[in-house]
């Protein structure tokens, strides 16, 4: 028997007794129907299921997750939803598409003591009542990601030696590009898998690169907010939200959406903050190299032990056409993994499937109310875009041509050789599940021809 996933039951027969009447009782069913005898939990089961409120619906949910999917909580669910769910992973998909399901009080009392049982220090992060009961998120549709808290440990200015020094790494290896103020940084994915993050300075900028291995996003935002004197700095917290990774930043404890650059919970949740998108390339380290010669990049001297061989962190969930965590995946236009760039700017965001540049490595087209021209290669997942104004863009990787002039493709810009720019537009590589789930009608697609 796993003990210490019962461990919060210990805190139930203490801190019960602290609760009103009417929750005190709930929670008491909660235990029986985890530990009890069989009897003790059909007889829990029934109660709950005579009092015919849906708000028991979340506990019961995550009575599934702490305790499996025994049949007298798949009992219960069925009759308090009308479906059969068989596991805690239908269950987690029914309750993300039913928000008008309230929980009861009792259920974050309960939630946070089982969390408490597996690491403390997630209470840290909802000390305040408020922080779980006025998150911009659903806070039963927070889950535990299966390590404790900050357990994927960020990397905090690391070490960077030059590319000649790199020899460690394969010309295929992948790697996120980071050009910023003439600063020209590479950062490993076979590294970046085990950390997930990385708060850094380049080119005088602090940044953070905030990489969900389980959305496949590798997204780069300055962490220097506007009236603070120092940036924030970022880790895993452990936590997870429709399988995307919850940040937090490490001065208020708040949670952060990795995808939206967005606080969502705690003393931050309302401040109407956003962190700023920075652009930021996945390539080949050869490509890298060739284009950026006196490129740094990530030591494999991280101050961690890891396993750093290429294709090691994540290889059976990349390789997988199913997710590790639930979520309400929309397949209508797309299967639930497959790879997209996506664009975020004013007046719209678009996504371009990744095999769209199979067929068209320059691709122009419009997001909003902005014109851009993309230029992709699927074999190494890389996309950069450019504003591109009225022009019309053809060539390649190596450079790019418009009617009246040719344009060196640079980290920052579109150059042409009279001198105009054209100005690099963020965006980034994505899951279609994890772009779809947080955009969803707000987003258009690319239609490959």
């Amino acid at each position: 028997m796993n003990l210490y996933r019962f461990a919060p039951l210990l805190l139930l027969l203490i801190f019960s007794s602290s609760l009103p009447a009417k929750e005190t009782d709930l929670i008491a069913l909660s235990k029986q129907i985890l530990i009890g005898t069989e009897t003790e939990r059909l007889t829990a089961a029934e109660k709950i299921i005579k009092r015919g409120n849906t708000d028991m619906i979340p506990s019961l949910v995550l009575l599934m997750r702490i305790g499996g999917s025994h049949v007298v909580t798949q009992r219960a669910l069925q009759e308090l939803t009308g479906k059969t769910l068989s596991n805690w992973r239908e269950a987690m998909v029914y309750q993300e598409a039913h928000p008008e399901i309230i929980p009861h009080p009792s259920y974050y009392d309960l939630k946070l003591w089982y969390w408490g049982g597996i690491d403390k220090d997630f209470l840290s992060l909802f000390d305040n009542p408020a922080n779980r009961k006025n998150s911009r998120i659903r806070f039963e549709e927070i889950t535990w990601g299966g390590v404790v808290y900050d357990g994927i440990p960020s990397l905090d200015n690391p070490t960077m030696i030059a590319a000649e020094e790199a020899d460690y790494l394969l010309d295929t290896d992948l790697v996120f590009g980071v050009e910023i103020n003439g600063d020209v940084r590479a950062y490993p994915l076979r590294i970046m898998g085990w950390h997930e993050m990385f708060n850094d300075v380049i080119g005088g900028v602090p940044v953070a690169l905030a990489y969900c291995t389980l959305c496949g996003a590798g997204i780069l935002f300055e962490t220097k907010l506007t009236n603070e004197d120092q940036p924030l700095i970022f880790g895993s917290s452990g936590l997870l939200y429709r399988s995307n990774k919850l940040m937090f930043d490490r001065k208020t404890k708040s949670l952060w959406n990795q995808f939206t650059g967005e606080p969502v919970s705690g003393k931050l949740a309302h401040s109407d903050i956003k962190l700023k998108i920075r652009p930021t390339t996945i390539t080949s380290w050869a490509r890298w190299r060739t284009v950026h010669p006196a490129t740094k990049v990530l030591s494999l001297e991280t101050g961690h032990f890891r396993d750093y061989d290429s294709g090691v962190a994540y290889k059976d969930y990349f390789a997988s056409p199913d997710l590790m965590f639930p979520t309400n995946a929309d397949e209508t236009r797309l299967q639930q993994k497959t790879i997209i760039f996506g664009v975020r700017l004013a007046g719209g965001a678009k996504a371009w499937p990744l095999d769209a540049f199979n067929k068209k490595t320059v691709i122009n087209d419009r997001v909003g109310f902005t014109n851009i021209v993309l230029i992709g290669d699927a074999k190494t997942q890389t996309v950069r875009a450019y504003q591109r104004d009225n022009h019309t863009f053809s060539g390649g990787l190596d450079g790019l041509k418009s009617t009246e002039s040719s344009w060196e493709i640079t980290e920052a810009a579109l150059v042409a050789t009279d001198g105009r720019k054209l100005q690099r537009v963020p965006g980034h590589i994505a899951y279609w599940f994890a772009w779809d789930g947080y955009l969803g009608a707000k987003s258009d697609l690319y239609k490959t021809e």
